[in-house]
């Protein structure tokens, strides 16, 4: 029996994207912010853009941006592992037996899912591997969405393979927009 988690309310500040029919729908809260350094209009147009690479137009993605305690009640709750993690992905839709393909071309919106986000745990890991927050928090976020997507790495090959999409996420999320000349 799969249990959702409790969605953002109460004091959490959310940011949504206005779209049209073929853009996706991306919306940013924050629990226990404002958070230093940490842009939520920044994030949600990071999402944007990797569910774009992905050809995702048709979807709905909720980010949540917490702290090391609310990600950690989280994990105890749904993993019953009593201790905080970086990132957690909660799907909406099981996509087991779903191509990307079939998601892809959905007439309808798709929810897609949550993906939380620990700022606290982000930052210190930021600081180990001696990169930025927001670069930090951009591989975060790809990691999340490609777990919503269906990847796990319990193996060798899986876990290749999500590291290879994570950074090809992470490259689409960085690019700036073109501007053509008219």
């Amino acid at each position: 029996m799969r249990r959702d988690p409790p969605r953002a309310r109460g004091g959490s500040r959310n940011l949504g994207q206005v779209s049209s029919s073929d853009a996706p729908v991306v919306c940013v809260s924050t629990r226990g912010g404002p958070f230093v350094g940490v842009a939520p209009t920044v994030i949600r147009r990071r999402a944007d853009k990797m569910l774009r690479h992905l050809g995702l137009r048709r979807v709905e993605l909720s980010v949540a941006l917490v702290t090391d305690e609310q990600i950690r009640e989280l994990n105890k709750t749904f993993r019953h592992k009593n201790k905080p993690t970086d990132v957690l992905a909660f799907p909406m839709t099981a996509l087991d037996g779903t191509s990307l393909g079939d998601v892809v071309g959905a007439s309808t919106l798709l929810l897609l899912g949550d993906v939380v986000v620990s700022i606290d745990t982000a930052r210190r890991q930021a600081a180990r591997r001696r990169r930025s927050l927001l670069h930090e928090l951009t591989m975060l976020l790809a990691h999340g969405v490609l777990h919503l997507l269906g990847y796990q790495h319990g193996s060798d090959a899986e876990e290749r393979t999500m590291t290879l999409r994570t950074r090809e996420l992470e490259t689409a999320a960085k690019r700036r927009a073109e501007h053509r000349r008219t």
